[in-house]
């Protein structure tokens, strides 16, 4: 092997992703060295338990539990802990000591990535963060480098495994959710508590980190605006293919068009969409993942594959180790983040897209003409209605109704603003004709 520079290495994190990490390192030690132009050596590993179990077989005398020594002395400090505490304050001394870091922290980016990146820019070093987003999917840098000179107009993003993989079992083989999710913690998909995939949070974190990118804008993570799919049920997932769409859980970040009373601003938005089935973001299945995007000279651009596991993260990680080696080879400071555009990031409310309502209503003369009235004064546009029997409405003691047939009513929206919609959708289910919303659904992807 060549002679080269040699660069410690320091690890903090051994689970299923940082275990995968400390492996490629040691096994293709020379492969990288002759890639990188540097050797890397592989200094310790913090965890913190020395003695837990692990996935792969790593030399003992590379664990420790102490991380703030680990760091000092380290070129590259690798952090794959999760969570923000501690993570926050390792990260901050290792670029304090003049490393750069590797993150795999969606959270922490997402929460802290302002603090972290001007810290890296005030003693020139460099954080990279490929396998934040996506997985092994290489959508960092495409949108940091490759896509810098151009206009990003707009993200759409299938970023959680876990809720990818519940709809689609859900949409192809009409499964529960319940069930689905059951299936989903057996096969080590979803967590015990799957709060963060099912409620959108995990989707939210990456949505910040892609806006910020795409937009040179920092984005706080309570500008995003998330919704889960706890709500989905079976019968939302039938209507959507008899309507020719599928539901997924997407990242929506979005640039929208100036107003009269200020410039152009961005949406940053999580929640399950409908997606028609001839686009290639309803053809992902499984715990896959998807990034389309949509830039103004580039086209259409679209990027597949895993979104998590071990092996597949540790590619991801291992890429920026590499670039980060070269770096140190090369010399320099580190390149700064782009977040200077200080674009406003919008309200939900003032985005445009087209809707799925699905009302249930008693089925007697005039209830579709108020309906479609009330929808019209909200500047609802009516673009498709289907109707179908769903049983009777029994009166309940004290209720002076009669008897009567109940329908229910799937209509589809042409465009309109988010705003309109949800106050038009509250006076109907105000209105006396309608006994229930059942759901909102929006249709992206047009």
């Amino acid at each position: 092997m060549t002679d080269y520079r040699r660069l410690r290495v320091a690890l903090l994190g051994a689970g299923a992703v940082g275990s995968q990490v400390a492996s490629l390192l040691l096994r293709h030690a020379d492969e990288l060295a002759d890639r990188a132009g540097a050797s890397l050596e592989l200094a310790g590993i913090a965890v913190r338990d020395v003695n837990a179990p692990r996935e792969v077989d790593l030399p003992r005398e590379l664990f420790t539990t102490d991380a703030e020594a680990l760091i000092v002395g380290a070129d590259i400090v690798i952090e794959l802990m999760g969570g923000i505490d501690p993570a926050r304050e390792y990260v901050l001394q290792a670029i304090n000591s003049g490393a750069d870091v590797v993150t795999a922290n969606k959270a922490l980016l997402a929460t802290h990535g302002a603090e972290i990146f001007e810290a890296a820019d005030q003693v020139g070093a460099q954080v990279y963060y490929e396998a934040a987003a996506a997985g092994a999917i290489p959508i960092i840098r495409p949108l940091r480098d490759s896509l810098a000179g151009d206009r990003v107009q707009r993200i759409m993003g299938i970023v959680n495994g876990t809720t990818n993989y519940i709809l689609d079992r859900m949409d192809t083989e009409g499964a529960e959710f319940e069930d689905v999710l059951a299936q989903a913690q057996a096969l080590g998909y979803a967590e015990a508590d799957p709060t963060a995939d099912v409620e959108g949070y995990d989707a939210a974190q990456k949505a910040a980190i892609l806006a910020s990118l795409a937009f040179h804008t920092a984005v706080p993570l309570d500008a995003v605006h998330r919704e889960g799919i706890t709500g989905i049920d079976k019968a939302m997932i039938d209507a959507a293919r008899h309507a020719g769409y599928v539901v997924k859980l997407l990242a929506v970040c979005e640039r929208l068009p100036a107003e009269s009373e200020g410039g152009e601003s961005i949406s940053v938005r999580v929640y399950p969409a409908l997606v028609d089935r001839a686009h290639p973001l309803a053809s992902v299945h499984g715990a896959n993942n998807a990034v389309f995007v949509q830039a103004e000279a580039a086209g259409n651009l679209m990027f597949y594959g895993a979104g998590a596991g071990g092996v597949q993260t540790a590619s991801a990680v291992l890429g920026d180790v590499v670039s980060a080696a070269r770096r140190h080879v090369a010399g320099g400071v580190g390149v700064a983040e782009s977040t200077r555009a200080n674009l406003p990031v919008s309200p939900i409310g003032r985005v445009t897209t087209r809707y799925q309502i699905t009302l249930e209503v008693d089925d007697r003369p005039g209830v579709l003409a108020t309906v479609a009235g009330t929808l019209s004064e909200g500047r609802v546009s009516i673009a498709t209605v289907e109707q179908t029997v769903v049983g009777e409405h029994t009166p309940t003691e004290g209720d002076p109704t009669e008897s009567s047939p109940r329908a229910r009513l799937v209509i589809g929206t042409h465009k309109a603003r988010e705003q309109d919609l949800s106050e038009t959708v509250d006076r109907l289910a105000a209105s006396g004709v309608v006994e229930r919303v059942v759901s909102v659904l929006r249709v992206e992807g047009d």
